[in-house]
């Protein structure tokens, strides 16, 4: 029987805060699958609770989204905090301290997945200083903690000499952090952020590929044909109304994100009235539609461009990295806006004729084929959860392309998801 007298009614305080985390935590899965226009009436509703209830804890929206993205950075710093702690007396070795490392952080970046995405965006224009600030803060501790596992690593003689490690440390982070993004959805954080740093560590190919031969395959020539025929970006003419606002609202869209831009937003960024955007463009989502098949068809045409030449799994998958890395270059807002579409419930638009499960269902084939052939090493090479994998690394981020430029972007790619950062 419980003693009447141990048991004490909760605190006006806890209960506060007790609510308060119960109403974030809503608010997260929310924002996390339907993004940011998702109203306080809806975050309410889904706690139980009526709009003035939630308004006694939070007086706006913005107010719920600074604790949001307070809770993520104080979680990654604590991650790293964490490492540092243990790394003291940790006897297990360099390359599980990497390992470990990238599984806290991916963890991290699926229980905080709506403020990761969120910092993905600029803020909405009527934000307020602490919000922008929040959002534009850098993970620089758990940057500066992942470098210091691949330094001792290097020390350990673990890594392949000649790798710049802080932007393999950028990388890593950057890598577990999209973990809770959306591409992986339904699995658990500790599968995926092993099966990627499996592949960041021993890379795919069953042998390291010589850059030479990498450099003159088939697959490199038919992707530099493609992105050969793209026309060159140039400013549209404000007096083509049609052309300007897909111009604009690509901008817009990019930079926001589709879900928070309007169409006010997108007519005042123009100097044309809503009226007359609405004349021009039918609605937000015939706009995007437009914007996106162009950028759809491109990026199929290079897939199948890379996946239907005569080469190796390995130089297929080596010519794809160059193709997002132009992607990157010259189609950014795009990449941006495209987020939208790896959350759990996309935008209802009508289809761009990318079909993500017919290019999963490519890339498993592609993968098994490689494996059969000895070209690539890695487990399960027909499931998902790989495919998605290769896919994610794929992608080289923007501020790393920036950095290394094209062809020194293509070169990370070579050193992380073909032939790992371990020594062989």
């Amino acid at each position: 029987m419980v003693d009447a007298g141990a048991v004490r009614a909760e605190s006006p305080a806890a209960l506060e805060t007790r609510r308060r985390n119960e109403i974030l935590d809503v608010a997260s899965q929310l924002f996390g699958s339907n993004g940011l226009r998702v109203s306080l009436e809806e975050i309410a509703t889904a706690c139980g609770i009526k709009p003035g209830s939630l308004y006694h804890h939070f007086d706006s929206k913005e107010a719920i989204l600074v604790e949001l993205v307070q809770r993520y950075h104080a979680d990654i710093d604590r991650v790293a905090a964490d490492f540092a702690e243990t790394r003291r007396t940790d006897s297990s070795g360099p390359e599980m301290a990497i390992r470990s490392l990238a599984l806290a952080i991916a963890r991290c970046a699926t229980r905080h997945s709506a403020a990761l995405h969120f910092t993905f965006y600029d803020p909405p224009g009527a934000a307020g200083d602490e919000l922008i600030r929040l959002a534009q803060r850098e993970p620089t501790a758990l940057r500066a903690a992942m470098l210091t596992a691949l330094q001792a690593a290097e020390l350990a003689g673990v890594l392949r000499p000649g790798l710049d490690l802080s932007v393999v440390s950028d990388r890593f982070c950057q890598t577990m952090l999209h973990v809770g993004i959306g591409l992986f959805h339904n699995a658990q954080p500790d599968k995926v952020g092993a099966t990627l740093s499996e592949i960041l560590l021993h890379g795919i190919a069953a042998s390291p590929p010589r850059t030479s031969d990498l450099d003159k395959s088939n697959a490199l020539v038919a992707v530099k044909e493609v992105v050969r025929s793209w026309p060159r970006t140039m400013a549209a003419d404000p007096t083509d109304r049609a052309a300007w606002l897909r111009s604009v609202a690509r901008t817009e869209f990019g930079r926001r994100g589709y879900e928070v831009t309007t169409v006010r937003d997108i007519a005042a960024a123009a100097g044309l009235g809503t009226g007359s955007v609405y004349r021009v463009i039918g609605s937000k989502e015939e706009l995007l539609t437009s914007i996106m098949r162009e950028f759809s068809e491109k990026a199929i045409a290079g897939w199948t461009a890379a996946l239907g030449s005569s080469a190796t799994t390995i130089e297929k998958l080596d010519a794809v990295c160059w193709l997002q890395i132009n992607v990157i270059e010259r189609f950014y807002d795009e990449f941006r806006i495209q987020l939208a579409w790896l959350r759990q419930v996309p935008p209802e638009i009508p289809s761009l004729g990318w079909s993500f499960p017919q290019l999963l269902k490519a890339l498993r084939a592609e993968l098994a084929s490689g494996v059969e052939a000895g070209d690539v090493r890695i487990d399960r090479p027909s499931s998902d959860l790989v495919a998605r994998a290769v896919i994610d690394l794929t992608w080289v981020p923007k501020n790393i392309v920036d950095e290394l430029g094209a062809r020194g972007a293509l070169q990370h790619s070579r050193d992380t998801l073909l032939r790992g950062i371990v020594k062989r």
